[in-house]
Order: structure tokens, then sequence, then C-alpha cells
């Protein structure tokens, strides 16, 4: 009784440093200083900094490529410059949200009072996409490029693609250096087309400036790794960069504010830590451990994808990934979400004998919009850990939201899984559709 009173109080004395730890982390990655952690900017290399120093601390050896550091591009070609302007009817239009000049648009202004249909010289064009023979052109990109040229030799002083039904995701990707046309050309999206498309309207005015600029934009992958010579490596991660004040545009609030990003994802970046810090001091000695801090994780991925694609360990040794992301949230009504329970056969039995208490939503999907997918796509075994989303992208995701005792909860099921695959062969690996039902449990 008396040993057992003992180890209590020593759990509850780790649990309360523990949760200490966990506050002291958030409040600092969340905090005003680091400005929203958006990749590239200041605010992402202080907190790679902190998770560095922390790493440090604990004892974990260095496995980037400068120290704990790994830095990786995130996109290099053209931007919107800061002088590009689009007022519609005296409207004020976002660059980035509402248009984006095309690559090859020139670097000009142009307006107007331009009448629907009416695309004549001395005057801005607005060419509706859906009326434009496609079959004469072997890409969208070609066709905005060809019609672009058409214009300006027909006078056009600007030209207004509407109605083009692409992403706004794909035609950033189109700007990349490229010869300029004689005339700025523009991309609208769908909201913008609506009016532009629309049969009532007697006439628009139009004042632009098109300018693209060189961009070179990097990120960095902080990386530790505790060594204890075994054949295989777990990999546990979670991202630590945000939306910073909005700048892309993927924020849910309007305006530049501040997004803090304290459940998404200072949440998982704690809980990274103090896991590694108790796996440092346990004797759990028959796997590897390489932590990482991804960034880029805003932009596609890129951070976890660069990871994969240039790993500090060989990948055919990794037994599984674990990745966290927002489980600084947990709401025991809605339980912890527990997805790519079918990338392992093995998954299933061991995630029974670790959840206890513990209301749970399963589902087997070992894709989607996180870092773990770029893991499953190299056919690694993998683990998302989420829990509630409110405040997703706001600016309200702030530390005083966040339930400790919650994230303390999901440290403690990782911890025990990866207890009970210690002695564990190496996980097998099985596919699955890219998106399932969940399952509560």
């Amino acid at each position: 009784m008396v040993v057992s009173t003992l180890f209590v109080n020593a759990q509850r004395k780790t649990d309360r440093k523990t949760l200490t730890n966990l506050q002291m982390h958030i409040a600092y990655l969340s905090s005003d200083k680091l400005e929203g952690r958006r990749t590239g900017a200041p605010g992402e290399k202080l907190a790679a900094e902190y998770i560095s120093e922390q790493m440090q601390q604990i004892g974990l050896l260095p496995k980037g490529t400068a120290e704990f550091l790994q830095t990786f591009t995130v996109k290099e070609g053209l931007e919107p410059a800061s002088t590009c302007n689009f007022e519609l009817n005296h409207k004020q239009l976002t660059v980035g949200l509402h248009y984006l000049p095309l690559p090859f648009s020139a670097a000009k202004s142009a307006k107007g009072e331009v009448l629907p249909q009416a695309n004549e010289p001395d005057n801005i064009w607005l060419i509706n996409v859906t009326e434009v023979d496609t079959t004469k052109y072997k890409s969208r990109l070609e066709l905005y490029r060809k019609e672009t040229a058409t214009a300006a030799q027909s006078g056009a002083t600007a030209v207004i693609f509407y109605n083009g039904g692409e992403s706004l995701e794909l035609v950033n990707s189109w700007l990349v250096q490229s010869a300029a046309a004689a005339i700025p050309a523009i991309w609208v999206n769908k909201d913008i087309s609506k009016i532009l498309d629309d049969d009532n309207a007697n006439s628009f005015l139009i004042q632009l400036h098109a300018e693209l600029q060189p961009v070179k934009r990097t990120g960095i992958n902080v990386i530790g790794y505790i060594d204890n010579k075994a054949e295989q490596t777990i990999i546990i991660g979670a991202h630590y960069d945000h939306l910073g004040f909005g700048e892309d545009n993927n924020g849910l609030t309007k305006g530049h504010v501040l997004y803090h990003g304290a459940n998404d994802n200072a949440s998982g970046i704690a809980a990274m830590l103090e896991i590694a810090r108790q796996l440092k001091a346990s004797k759990l000695r028959h796997n590897n451990y390489l932590f990482v801090a991804f960034s880029g994780n805003e932009q596609g991925l890129s951070g976890s994808k660069y990871l994969v694609a240039n790993s500090p360990v060989d990948l055919a040794t990794v037994n599984y990934m674990i990745n966290l992301d927002m489980i600084g949230r947990l709401n025991p009504a809605h339980g912890l979400q527990i997805a790519g329970v079918g990338t392992s056969p093995s998954w299933a039995q061991l995630l029974t004998s670790v959840v206890k208490d513990t209301k749970v939503v399963y589902n087997a999907s070992g894709t989607g919009p996180a870092d773990h997918s770029s893991f499953y796509r190299k056919n690694i075994p993998v683990l998302f850990f989420c829990t509630d989303r409110e405040d997703f992208h706001q600016p309200e995701d702030v530390a005083e939201k966040i339930n400790y005792e919650g994230t303390l909860t999901v440290m403690r099921v990782v911890y025990d899984l990866i207890d009970k695959t210690d002695n564990l062969q190496k996980l097998a690996f099985s596919a699955t559709p890219d998106s399932l039902t969940a399952v509560a449990k």
C-alpha cells in the first residue's frame, strides 16, 4: 500500500511538472512576440530557435542540416507586389484573395468605364473564359497568355479573365518567371466573376495596377533524435507554423489580424517536446526516436514533404509516424480523434489496449490535409491525433482556451502506445481509401 501511494504521488508530481511545461511552451509559441509564426517570417525563426533550444535541453541529438535546423524552399518564383491595386465600382479588391496578376502580366496601370460584352480599343477588356474555344489551347495558362496577346494587338489596355473556374491555389502555382505581355492580365475568383457576369450590369468602373516581384520563401523544420542504436525508428511530429497576420489569405477573419495558433498547433509542439522528455528518461530502447517540428504546413505541407524527400534517417527503417495536430481542445463529449487506424493491421488492437476512459472517434484513412499524409504516401504506418477544431484559423485560438489536462490525456495515450510497441516487430503497412467515415468508440 505504501509503495502504491508513493507511485501515485510521484506520478502526480510528474504530471504537475508536465502541465507547467505545456503551459510554458504554448504561452510562448502563441504569444504576440511570435506574430503568428508564419512560414518564412521572423516569428517562425523565433519559434524554431525556441524548439531547438528545448530539444537541446532535453538531450536530443541534432538531426538537421545545420544542428537542429533543416531549411527548405516553400516557393521560388513571383508574388504580387505591394503596389498591386484593383478597384471595381469604387470597391477595393484584395490581391491574393479576389484576384491575381497572371505570371506574364505587364507591370502597368489601366482604368476605364467598361461595358459588358463590348471589348473596345483603348479600354480594359473583360473575357468570359466559358465563351472561349478552349480546344485551341494545350493548357489553360496557354489560353490566358495567347488571349492576352490577341487583346493587346487589338488595342486593349488590360485584360481581366473571369469564370475561369480554377482555384486560387492553382493560379498561385503558375507564378513563376515568364516573358511579360504588353498589357496587364488579371485573373479573378468566382465571387468577382459573378459580378462581372451580371446580365443587368450597365457598366463597370475599373481602376487597376498589376505588378509582380521575385520571391524566394523558405521554411525551417526542427529535428531532434534519440539514438538507441536500434534497427528501427519511430517518428513523432507536429507542425509549428501558423497564419501570421493572415498575409496568405488562409485565415477566416478579414483584415490584418494576429492569428495566435495556440491549439493549431502550439499544443502539438508542446506535447511532442514533453513526450521527447519522457522518452529520453525512459527504458524504451528498442526503437530510435525522431522528433520533427514541421514548418510549411499551411503552405501545402511543404515542410513534411521536404522531410520525407530529404530524411535524416532511412525511411525504410521507420516503424511508424505519429502526428500531433490541434490536440489542445479535448472535449469529453466529442472525444479524441485518431485517424490512420487503417494504415497498419496492428493499430486497432494496440489502440484498444491503451485508450482508457476517453471517448475516441477513429478514422481509417491515412491521408488528409496534415503532415502524416507525407509519410503515408511513403508506405509508412501513421496515426493522426486531433481534438476539437473550435476557433480553427481564427484569432481567438489563444492559450487561455487550451485544455491542459486534456492535452496531458492525449500525451498519455501516445506514450502508452509507444510503450506497447517497444518490444514488437516493425509494424506492417496497409493502404487505405483516401476518405472513410469516422467511427466513435
